[in-house]
């Protein structure tokens, strides 16, 4: 890819030499810099219609180099949004990160009895869940004899 945008670079910049070539070579209205190429020449070498065909030329000259830009920053932009430096230290992160936000890591450390979940129902479920401890603290009924 990158010999690609290298020649469509090449061809980039001797596209902006012959458009300010040809804007040059024009005759300006007010005789400005068109007049520094000897004013009527261009006419007297090209021939009469030379004004008509430097404007056509400018036209399609403008429509390349447009053409060209956008396709060298398509073809820079798809070159940089490969793997990056950047990107790669963005996606370790992110994964280094993952672990952290599971329930049990998201629990403060300084508690002092550890959450078991006991007592809480299941999604559901309409009986809540007695928990082991407050079992544990009932004692249980004599069986008749």
């Amino acid at each position: 890819m990158q010999i690609l945008i290298n020649f469509l670079l090449a061809i980039y910049v001797l596209v902006a030499l012959l458009m300010l070539l040809v804007i040059l070579m024009q005759r300006p209205k007010s005789e400005g810099l068109g007049a520094a190429f000897g004013g009527g020449v261009t006419e007297n070498i090209f021939g009469a219609q030379t004004t008509n065909v430097l404007v056509k030329f400018t036209g399609w000259l403008t429509g390349i180099f447009f053409a060209l830009t956008f396709t060298l920053s398509v073809l820079y932009a798809h070159k940089t949004s490969r793997d990056t430096g950047l990107r790669r230290e963005l996606l370790k992160q992110q994964t280094a990160a993952q672990p952290s936000a599971s329930p049990a890591a998201a629990k403060p450390s300084g508690s002092a009895a550890p959450d078991s979940g006991a007592g809480v129902a299941p999604a559901g479920s309409a009986t809540p869940v007695a928990s082991p401890a407050a079992s544990a603290s009932v004692s249980p009924k004599p069986k008749p004899q």
